[in-house]
């Protein structure tokens, strides 16, 4: 039987100061494997701007927050950044969050969780950044941004910045038992404090 050996990096804590290396393994490991697109969650869109000069010959995809996730009518991609990311050649997305959505709502209203919100919180055993890349694919495989029958790179983290990436074969949120996460190049390591 055929082996395939890839190299995972664990940090020791989570959060922003990953970021840039997190942006490189990336990139490295999608060179290695071919890979046309890569997938980041951005929410200031910082991360974004800082994606598409890392990703240099690739299709980025930025997904942002949905519009009015903390407040109404509010957005958290900055004006400034949007403008960077779209001169870069990224193309953006906001939508509505997979593990979100109507279900939030009836957890806000009638203060019981429903069955996405399970799902993304048993993904948060393995960290935040896994249950995000998750998302972003299945909302970009919702978009139709891209396929679900390639394998894309998938980067996010703990609130800002980016921890954490994997390579993964999209699916729809319909069919979310079909999604495949094919490697973990990077993420923080649960051995440690900061983990989570």
């Amino acid at each position: 039987m055929e082996e395939i050996a890839a190299k995972t990096t664990y940090f020791e804590q989570r959060g922003r100061d990953n970021t840039a290396r997190t942006l490189e393994l990336a990139y490295a490991r999608a060179k290695e494997l071919g890979l046309h697109t890569v997938l980041v969650a951005t929410t200031s869109g910082e991360t974004g701007v800082r994606a598409v000069q890392v990703f240099q010959g690739m299709e980025v995809i930025l997904v942002t927050h949905s519009t009015g996730l903390r407040r109404p009518n509010e957005q958290h991609l900055t004006p400034q950044n949007r403008t960077a990311i779209e001169a870069g050649g990224g193309r953006i997305l906001t939508c509505q969050h997979a593990f979100a959505g109507v279900n939030r709502a009836i957890r806000i209203k009638l203060k019981t969780h429903q069955l996405n919100e399970i799902i993304a919180h048993t993904l948060r055993i393995f960290g935040q950044g896994i249950k995000v890349v998750i998302e972003i694919a299945l909302m970009a495989g919702d978009a139709g941004l891209v396929r679900t029958d390639v394998p894309v790179m998938c980067v996010a983290g703990f609130d800002h910045g980016a921890d954490t990436a994997v390579v993964l074969l999209p699916t729809n949120s319909h069919t979310f038992f079909d999604i495949k996460v094919l490697e973990l190049v990077c993420l923080p390591s649960p051995q440690h404090p900061g983990f989570g």
